[in-house]
């Protein structure tokens, strides 16, 4: 039978223990709540190119848009096909108001209401049917738009990182640390001292789909283009965990997707239709591989798409 100063002795440890995991779990859901105001519902402008040919195809694409939530503006060219449309959802939420129409919908610049000071993109492969595409907007000198979505996911929260590299040459392995310029201890988007590349979690509903808008006031378009983005198997513990890891990464898990950081077209300075190369126009593209089998016109039989 124990004694009881060694009963007292592992309750004492006991509550300890269990004081410490409520502790931190009250600081993650309030870090979590931070991170839902880090959503943007500032307005940004996203010029999509649409396949349309009559006055009937644009006022369609105009009633799918009119009077939504989020959309403050829309402006239709049928002669160019396009739809410039002032709004605070994301990208992908406006280019299915647009598709569900009928009509395809590709996105070719994003911009902001201020002087845009450069936008990035990466679009993010992993394995199994994991990809995603996450752009980058800097609106002002200190506040970037991180409009994204990521799909093939389990559903919960996973970590999103910028890091150090752009090298894939062995994955997701080579892409080195959380981009990390002044040697911060990791924590969450609502901190002053973490790594910049720390973005906090998105969240994968029962679809799999992450679909996010996120606005962060240490990360600059200029200083990722050529690194890379992560996306984690877990949830990050901004810090807060108590685990070994988790004021180096947030003990967020393995490595899922990732996809290299590259300059990307602002609002009205991407006038392609067809690329040079291969023939593929920007319609098809959306429904090839970037590059490699399969991408070319001579390679495939897929047909052109019209309506």
């Amino acid at each position: 039978m124990a004694a009881p100063g060694t009963k007292c002795s592992g309750l004492v440890s006991a509550c300890r223990k269990v004081g410490s995991f409520l502790f931190n779990s009250a600081f993650i859901a309030k870090d979590m709540a931070w991170i839902n105001k880090m959503d943007s519902e500032r307005p940004t402008k996203l010029e999509f190119a649409v396949q349309m040919t009559c006055e009937s195809c644009a006022q369609k694409v105009r009633a799918a848009l009119e009077g939504k939530p989020g959309v403050k503006s829309i402006s239709i060219d049928i002669s160019k096909e396009a739809v410039l449309v002032e709004s605070s959802l994301t990208s992908a939420e406006i280019q299915a108001l647009i598709e569900s129409t009928g009509r395809r919908a590709v996105l070719k610049g994003i911009g902001g209401s201020e002087q845009d000071l450069g936008a990035a993109v990466a679009m993010l492969d992993g394995g199994g049917s994991i990809q995603g595409v996450v752009r980058f907007l800097q609106l002002s000198e200190e506040r970037c738009l991180i409009d994204g979505t990521i799909d093939g996911l389990e559903p919960g929260a996973h970590g999103l990182h910028v890091h150090t590299l752009g090298d894939l040459t062995q994955d997701c392995l080579s892409v080195g640390e959380h981009f990390n310029p002044f040697g911060k201890p990791h924590g969450g988007p609502g901190d002053s001292d973490r790594h910049a590349g720390d973005l906090g979690n998105i969240v994968a509903g029962p679809d799999g789909r992450a679909s996010f808008r996120l606005e962060d006031t240490q990360l600059k378009v200029w200083d990722v283009i050529g690194r890379s983005l992560v996306v984690d198997a877990g949830e990050d513990d901004l810090g807060r965990g108590g685990h070994p890891l988790s004021r180096q990464t947030g003990n967020s898990g393995q490595r899922l997707a990732c996809g290299i950081i590259a300059r990307s077209a602002g609002l009205f300075q991407n006038p392609k239709q067809i690329c040079a190369c291969d023939g593929v126009t920007l319609w098809e593209e959306r429904d090839r591989p970037i590059a490699g089998k399969g991408r070319s016109k001579a390679a495939t039989e897929t047909p052109s798409a019209n309506l």
